[in-house]
């Protein structure tokens, strides 16, 4: 008798922490400018699939609105948050927006100062 073996899914359950934050752009003219900023930055990884691009970085990174304003050839002030909301589908981590960026973070804990949020345990 033969005796099959299945073998391990990939895809089993993996509850450590990644130390990564990311989003998902449209894959059209503004999706690619801001992915081509998030490009020259050391720890982010930008994937152009056909529907969509997907940006993943380790632990923070920062989405800064002049450097989208410049790669444009807009006039500063031309790409904001909402701007950003639009080209994007979703993402993952904790997501900052302030007036001149936007700021993703891995770790919900390194976003403690932005969120107010206090990490002294309750006794």
């Amino acid at each position: 008798m033969t005796v099959f073996k299945t073998a391990e899914s990939p895809f089993k359950a993996d509850n450590t922490a990644s130390n990564m934050c990311g989003f998902t752009l449209m894959n059209n003219q503004v999706g690619a400018i801001i992915a081509e900023v998030m490009a020259t930055k050391d720890n982010v990884t930008v994937t152009p699939l056909p529907s969509m691009i997907r940006v993943d970085a380790k632990g923070r990174t920062d989405l800064v609105y002049a450097e989208v304003d410049e790669a444009a050839g807009e006039e500063e002030g031309w790409f904001n948050a909402a701007e950003f909301e639009e080209s994007m589908s979703t993402h993952y981590g904790r997501m900052i927006h302030e007036d001149d960026r936007t700021i993703m973070f891995a770790n919900p804990e390194d976003a403690a100062e932005y969120l107010d949020f206090d990490l002294k345990p309750i006794k």
